[in-house]
């Protein structure tokens, strides 16, 4: 009987794994553990998001099969030698047949969840469960941190005391609060910034503590700031209770709370979710932490994955703790690590692995690939950022004329400001880009205007949104009406709604009351209308009945014209809303699509052009070609790094995951003088380049150790350097995210050397090609074109071509000359 059970074990696992075989050994195994505490260290490129659609799809379909020791009782030897002669290419018959038999209590899909960071994560996660599963994968708990809280908020927050139809308060929707609170206790905004006063009251709920611990503490330490911080928390949580409102942080903390203090709620979802799968592990805070423990406590089939190696969002609360000491925390957890890069070359991950190896504060592992060798990682040193921005330019256009898209290229870079230069040499030649971090549509006022008004009708409790809109477009309900509405209403215990809705029974409102009764008017009878019309055509009786668009309208100028499309726009994003069929298809269930939106969400890859971003912003996606600006000490790593080890190593974290974003070619830039924030500073190499071993890397116009360690140059471009070109050295305080640079400070007879001297003997000006209109010529990137136009611009021209291809560009003639000839 024993030796049976073994075989048919055996045979049951060997069927499984056959049905994953396009898994590698290692991902395959992390697939078929489905059973106890397991942590999977994935690491980038790894293919992670397929070995989670592959062990979803093993639990759907073999439930604890591949990792039970259970045999059913019903077995024969007829139906274990059926699964050890299981064919490589069977029939559907014995596809059915080898389920059932190695099927072992299946779960149902609701049972499963899976929780990702952001919305796009989410999608691609749904997309490809409902590829592999069909329509089961829609009764799958697959969604982020935060929609997967609302959705826990919404059935049970009454039991804190909120209503099930709360509002979600985003960042600017909190500084306004934050404001209002100083305003009325008369506390001076730059004593107590109200973004600083967010970020202590996020870390503290971070830390899942109490407004009563937080006054405490502050009182313990005697800090006189922190009290005041305290007073503000306790007035700005008691503006968002009135408000039926939560921010952000509140979304995980209320939820936290509500399994900790009914235990039914914590019953019922211990109970429902058999397995908890988290993404992302690694960037995980404290509260996500307790949240996912509380989830998985029931059946303890929590598997989390992640790359400590990739953590880099410490200063959002993330902590690399969570994935460190997962195994203290689960003592039997099964660790299975993900080396096999699926999107890399091998130099490039030689150069990753090298930086990488110098954390301590790390699982370790080293990613290896069957893509090959492939070219070694470029080094550029060159003299200042101009000249950096013209080199990315001048490399994406050869990449270009050599077959490559524009859209294959990303330029990462460790703060927004460097993209200054960048933008400006990619619009001098031509080169189109967006940059992602810029100017969200969410983010333009009229769509928050009409946000907004949704919000309100949904939730006409939510003073901060009706604040917006009252007078928007003018009514006569001026600042001063709202402030005795506002008083009023402190002093009843109502919202700023039932104040103006009974207005005529107020005298101090009585010279506005009939303006504040016809808004009132006006919200009631949309409301009424949102529960007969479809959400759409609600939509448009919003825009029409509030006057907002009519208002614009009447400007009748290019920005209102302008702002009138966004305003349409958002109505495509109720389509689109609808479109994916969602749950809860409602004005309320828009709105919480919209609050959860994030940055990387809009990112689209169709578009022809190069992308810039920040590292941060990179992190989950990858490109062929991927240029890192700035390397250099106190740009990145930044200057405060230098004097903390774990932040240091965040850094490092950092540049691994900008590394491994490139597939075929990874070029790493740094200026021997950059300009930042208005300050010249002489910069050393970054450290990081110098951990990358010479047999994978090639470093163009590399600078030579001199006078204690500053870095001397020969070349730049063919001009000569000389010691002192550094320009005007300042040293500046603070971190990367203040402004602060670090500087090297040059030796003194360098700063007195003459300007004259810097000057004799830079390069003679660059003959500019001459072309006129009707011109032809022909483009590196661009192909063959006709002159339409060039302008004179002081020592330069601006020139318009029509290109055969591409069509009209208008390009510098002085940067366009070096890849552009006459015909």
């Amino acid at each position: 009987m024993e030796d049976f059970k073994q075989r048919y074990i055996a045979a049951r696992k060997a069927v499984i794994a056959q049905d994953l075989q396009r898994l590698n050994p290692m991902q395959r195994q992390a697939a078929m553990t489905t059973e106890g505490p397991l942590l999977l260290l994935a690491g980038a490129g790894s293919g992670k998001t397929t070995v989670l659609i592959q062990r979803v799809y093993n639990l759907l379909t073999y439930g604890r099969g591949s990792d039970s020791d259970e045999v059913p009782v019903w077995a024969t030897e007829e139906d274990l030698q059926f699964l050890e002669s299981f064919p490589a290419r069977p029939t559907e018959e014995d596809v059915r047949r080898a389920r059932h038999l190695c099927a072992v209590d299946v779960p149902r899909p609701w049972e499963i969840i899976a929780i990702t960071f952001t919305n796009k994560a989410a999608g691609e996660l749904k997309d490809r469960l409902a590829a592999r599963l069909g329509p089961d994968a829609n009764d799958i708990w697959a969604s982020t941190f935060h929609s997967a809280c609302v959705r826990i908020l919404r059935r049970d927050i009454d039991r804190l005391g909120f209503d099930k139809d709360f509002t979600i308060y985003d960042t600017d929707d909190s500084k306004r609060v934050i404001k209002d609170v100083l305003k009325e206790k008369h506390l001076d905004e730059k004593t107590y910034p109200p973004r600083s006063v967010l970020a202590a009251i996020s870390h503290s709920k971070d830390q899942y503590e109490s407004i009563e611990d937080f006054a405490k503490r502050a009182e313990a330490a005697n800090d006189w700031r922190m009290k005041d911080y305290a007073r503000i928390y306790a007035a700005y949580e008691k503006r968002l209770r009135t408000a039926n409102a939560l921010d952000f942080d509140d979304i995980i903390f209320h939820t936290v709370t509500l399994l900790q203090q009914e235990p039914e709620v914590l019953d019922y979802y211990q109970r429902k979710f058999r397995y908890v799968l988290v993404d992302e592990y690694q960037d995980t805070n404290h509260l996500q932490y307790l949240l996912t423990s509380l989830l998985a406590g029931g059946y303890q089939n929590l598997c989390v994955v992640g790359d400590d190696d990739q953590s880099i969002y410490r200063f959002r609360g993330a902590n690399i703790e969570n994935i460190l000491n997962f195994e203290e925390q689960y003592p039997k957890a099964r660790t299975i690590r993900l080396e096999q890069n699926y999107r890399s070359t091998q130099n490039i991950l030689d150069a990753a692995n090298a930086v990488i190896r110098n954390n301590q504060g790390r699982k370790g592992k080293t990613l290896w690939t069957d893509n090959g060798g492939g070219d070694v990682v470029t080094i550029k040193t060159t003299f200042n950022e101009s000249d950096e921005a013209n080199y990315v330019a001048g490399d994406i256009l050869m990449g270009v004329n050599r077959g490559r898209s524009f859209r294959d290229t990303a330029v990462l870079y460790r703060m927004n400001a460097q993209s200054n230069q960048l933008e400006y040499a990619m619009k001098r030649n031509g080169i189109p880009y967006k940059v992602v971090g810029g100017m969200k549509f969410f983010d333009r006022a009229e769509v928050k205007d009409m946000l907004a008004y949704l919000c309100v009708l949904n939730n006409p409790l939510d003073d901060l949104r009706l604040r917006r809109v009252i007078n928007n477009p003018p009514r006569g309900i001026g600042a001063t009406t709202l402030d005795k509405v506002g008083a009023l209403a402190e002093s009843q215990g109502a919202s700023l709604y039932e104040i103006i809705r009974n207005a005529d029974l107020f005298p101090e409102l009585k010279s506005a009351a009939s303006k504040l009764l016809k808004f009132a008017d006006l919200i009631d009878g949309l409301r009424r209308e949102g529960t007969e019309l479809a959400l759409p055509e609600f939509y448009d009786a919003v825009c029409d009945q509030t006057g907002y668009v009519r208002a614009l309208e009447e400007k009748n100028d290019m920005e209102s014209r302008g702002r009138i499309e966004n305003v349409q726009e958002l109505k495509s994003n109720i389509l689109g809303f609808l479109e994916q069929d969602p749950e809860d298809a409602t004005l309320s269930g828009f709105l919480n699509e919209i609050a959860l939106y994030t940055d990387l969400d809009s990112v689209e890859g169709s578009d022809d052009c190069v992308t810039l971003m920040t590292i941060h912003s990179a992190k989950g996606l990858e490109f062929p070609v991927v240029y890192v600006v700035g390397m250099e000490e106190g740009i990145f790593p930044g200057s405060s790094a230098q004097y903390d080890q774990e932040e240091l190593e965040e850094e490092r974290r950092l540049c691994y995951v900008a590394m491994t974003r490139a597939k075929e070619k990874l070029i790493l830039t740094n200026c021997r003088q950059r300009m930042l924030y208005g300050r010249t500073s002489s910069n050393r190499a970054s450290r990081f380049l110098d951990e990358i071993p010479e047999e994978n890397m090639r470093w163009e116009s590399k600078p030579e150790p001199r006078f204690g360690g500053m870095e001397h140059d020969s070349t730049f471009g063919g001009d000569r350097y000389e010691e002192g070109w550094g320009g005007a050295s300042a040293r500046t305080g603070g971190s990367w995210s203040s402004g602060g640079v670090h500087s090297y400070r040059a030796p003194a007879h360098a700063a007195q050397r003459p300007l004259q001297s810097l000057q004799k003997n830079a390069a003679p000006a660059a003959t500019l090609l001459q072309l006129q209109q009707g011109d032809m010529v022909e483009h590196t990137a661009f192909g063959k074109g006709m002159v339409l136009s060039v302008r004179p611009m002081g020592g330069d021209a601006l020139v318009e071509v029509a290109f055969d291809n591409v069509g009209k560009k208008k390009l510098m003639l002085k940067s366009a000359g070096a890849h552009m000839r006459k015909l």
